[in-house]
């Protein structure tokens, strides 16, 4: 039988050295910044520990994304959903280093569909965050190219 725990306190201070086996920690509902706060945290807190992260940015999936390879994470599997007109992007990452499954800034996985209507799905997506990174380059005195080049390489 599996069992599992749930705690209500500080990222930082989860017990996990008390727990054998695998850890997951799930984060959702934040944006990409915050979560970075979170894992940056646990990882620092933690860091022989191999725990999976199953995240879900409200915003902020690039930097969030450019973090965890900056952590030098690994992906091990992401999803993109559409619910209520509303974009989420789900991705599984493992704080082990595993050079045969990178993270990519913009997605790999989810970029790939098997139907029709997630091809549709992808494509208002893609076309969703180009114009959100246009309106930024054009609004502040933001350094956005960077985004927008990855997100245009992007074949569908």
């Amino acid at each position: 039988a599996t069992s599992w725990k749930t705690h209500c306190l500080d990222v930082a201070e989860l017990p996990l050295e008390q727990y054998a086996g695998k850890q997951l920690i799930i984060i959702a509902g934040v944006g990409g910044d915050l979560m970075i706060q979170f894992i940056e945290a646990i990882h620092q807190t933690h860091p022989n520990l191999n725990i999976d992260f199953l995240l879900c940015p409200v915003h902020h999936q690039f930097t969030l994304r450019q973090k965890l390879i900056d952590l030098d994470f690994s992906l091990k599997d992401e999803s993109l959903i559409e619910e209520k007109q509303h974009f989420y992007e789900v991705i599984l990452v493992s704080s082990a280093t595993n050079e045969n499954a990178p993270i990519n800034p913009v997605g790999h996985k989810i970029w790939h569909s098997t139907s029709v209507e997630q091809s549709y799905v992808i494509e208002k997506y893609l076309n969703k965050k180009l114009n959100h990174y246009y309106r930024i380059q054009q609004g502040k005195n933001a350094n956005v190219e960077h985004i927008i080049e990855a997100y245009r390489t992007i074949t569908l």
